[in-house]
């Protein structure tokens, strides 16, 4: 394995997390089932697409910084995934959620801008340490399908603690993965 299929990996497994923790509180809220694959397109979409928006701001941003991109992108990666482990919890996040879906469309596109600014993030980062676009788009649009039908599943069958906890976990990968790459980066 390429030393980009790995970091790809490493970037693409904390957001499912992040993302069957929405799906989860989705499915403890009481999502019905026939909306399930229109919020799961509608993920997968926001969080196909995010990435792009990052990639184009971070690729012309790390040539113009230089040597200084990859520093920045771990920053970016520790501070994503302490928001997510510091970020306040609401008891009742799983019925806003679900009142968004009801919305129509502007509380459906709501919730995915919501649900994928973490992929704006990790777009920039991606852009800055020039990782390969198509591979990691596609990625992140099937992760996002996967997890959000898994999320759905079985959040209607189990509790709110499974919800932070997968988000929880998401935070720390993430944590983890701009600190290994900046030790790795230091290491060169």
């Amino acid at each position: 394995m390429t030393d980009s299929t790995l970091k790809l990996i490493a970037f693409i497994l904390p957001l499912g997390l992040d993302t069957f923790g929405v799906a989860l509180a989705l499915g403890i809220a009481g999502l019905p089932e026939r909306h399930r694959t229109r919020i799961a397109l509608l993920f997968a979409a926001f969080e196909a697409g995010m990435p792009l928006i990052g990639v184009a701001l971070g690729v012309p941003l790390g040539h113009a910084i230089g040597s200084a991109a990859e520093y920045i992108a771990c920053a970016l990666l520790v501070a994503l995934g302490l928001y997510m482990l510091l970020a306040n919890e609401h008891e009742d996040e799983g019925a806003r959620l679900l009142s968004m879906t009801r919305r129509g469309s502007l509380g459906a596109i709501a919730l995915g801008v919501s649900i994928s600014l973490d992929e704006l993030a990790i777009g920039l980062s991606a852009g800055l340490l020039g990782l390969p676009l198509l591979p990691m788009v596609t990625a992140i649009g099937v992760q996002a399908f996967v997890v959000t039908q898994i999320g759905i599943g079985l959040g209607s069958r189990v509790g709110e603690r499974w919800r932070e906890s997968a988000e929880r976990v998401a935070g720390i990968a993430l944590i983890a993965l701009g600190l290994t790459l900046l030790v790795l980066r230091l290491a060169r």
